[in-house]
């Protein structure tokens, strides 16, 4: 047989020529021994870093007992896990997943469900928002409903409504009868780092209750501390039905977790869903280690300090070079900045001063450092973007001049 191709990989990633060998908290280091802040974090999923003592102490342990058993039996861990998310979020179930995609897809299948075995089956549509992203599956793609991803893949999956980002007069017209749930992201990340204002969220909740509709969050992104609080739903005060969660929960590892009320999770019993890997001995053993960080007294409020640190760092940065960033977005530890220039043109200019960032929709720009940055990293970290923003700000005026 002969193969055409020069590589054996799907030619589905534009990657940067960037080799890491090893990292070392905020730090990654390539294999010619350069060393670069990361403040890409792996798109929000290394929240305690590279290499977090307590994370690969648990790992490792865990790595010398058990891999994998499948979901045929008791798993200890799993029910440990469980029980510290629900004693410490509105959630009363947790279903455990490999990652994001997988949460939400049984975020998505929880709602129809309740709304199946209330007596409405018909009830299985859900109303989602411009600019969401929400996985990489056939269901996530159309529940986000971007044409860059949905394009080639034929018939879109049935049942989403999507209505423009912060229009409440057209999500109350997208009501209907068939509609099951509200699924948004808390702060939309791929779509522009655009926080949900507090008084929308608090909003979405009366709709729902309202209308006898589940409030579903996606906090793929946003959760875990990532914002400041545990999750960034907590900032409005509001309870939802149904929480999405992965990155930041597995701290590297592949993991991911679907929370539901009792009420809401009432229609997933034995054998209506499943998961060969998902809560695996491996990834309870991290997620179980994640928590003991996250949860830790003071570690919170050491992100919401750093938060602001960086809030404040960045909008003087903006005051300073209009010409390349208009706007500081976000919340918490996770920024974004609005670009005059092509955005590819500053994470580019940012990877030249060693600093690894990740573009988002709008032409944003995201920082997502690790949540344990120290004041001295931000301050580096901040030092280093000024840099490339002054570089590419005498660039502009070279070319105009």
């Amino acid at each position: 047989m002969t193969h055409a191709t020069a590589q054996p990989l799907y030619d589905t990633y534009n990657r940067a020529a960037l080799r890491f060998e090893r990292g070392e908290g905020v730090w990654l280091i390539t294999d010619q021994g350069d060393r670069y802040l990361d403040f890409a974090a792996g798109i929000a999923v290394n929240s305690l870093g590279h290499a977090h003592p307590h994370l690969v102490n648990a790992l490792k342990t865990q790595a010398d007992k058990l891999w994998h058993v499948s979901n045929v039996y008791e798993i200890p861990d799993q029910d440990r896990l469980g029980q510290r998310l629900v004693d410490n979020t509105f959630a009363d179930k947790v279903f455990f997943t490999n990652s994001g995609a997988e949460a939400l897809e049984c975020a998505i299948k929880t709602a129809r469900r309740y709304h199946y075995v209330n007596g409405h089956p018909e009830r299985y549509r859900i109303i989602t928002f411009e600019g969401a992203f929400h996985g990489r599956t056939l269901a996530t793609i159309a529940a986000g409903g971007q044409a860059k991803y949905l394009e080639g893949f034929g018939p879109k999956v049935e049942g989403f409504d999507q209505v423009p980002f912060g229009d409440e007069k057209a999500l109350k017209a997208a009501i209907t009868p068939e509609t099951a749930a509200i699924l948004i992201e808390p702060v939309q990340g791929e779509g522009g780092l655009r926080p949900v204002p507090e008084e929308s969220l608090r909003a979405l909740r009366k709709i729902c209750d309202d209308n006898g509709l589940l409030l579903i969050l996606d906090e793929v992104q946003c959760g875990v501390g990532r914002t400041g609080k545990f999750f960034a739903h907590e900032w409005a005060g509001v309870t939802p039905d149904i929480v999405a969660v992965a990155k930041g929960i597995g701290g590297g590892f592949p993991m991911g977790a679907c929370l539901a009320t009792a009420e809401a999770a009432k229609g997933m019993t034995a054998g209506v869903h499943g998961t060969t890997y998902g809560g695996n001995p491996l990834a309870m053993a991290v997620g179980n280690a994640v928590l003991d960080v996250v949860l830790a007294d003071g570690f919170l409020d050491h992100v919401r300090q750093i938060a602001l640190h960086f809030k404040q760092g960045l909008a003087s940065i903006v005051d300073r070079y209009p010409d390349v960033v208009s706007e500081v977005r976000g919340r918490g530890l996770l920024i974004g900045l609005k670009c005059v220039v092509p955005n590819t043109a500053l994470i580019q200019a940012l990877r030249d001063e060693h600093l690894l960032s990740v573009g988002a929709g709008d032409n944003v720009l995201r920082l997502l450092p690790p949540l344990i940055v120290t004041e001295d990293e931000a301050r580096e970290g901040l030092a280093r973007i000024e840099t490339a923003c002054e570089r590419l700000s005498v660039a502009n005026k070279q070319k105009s001049a």
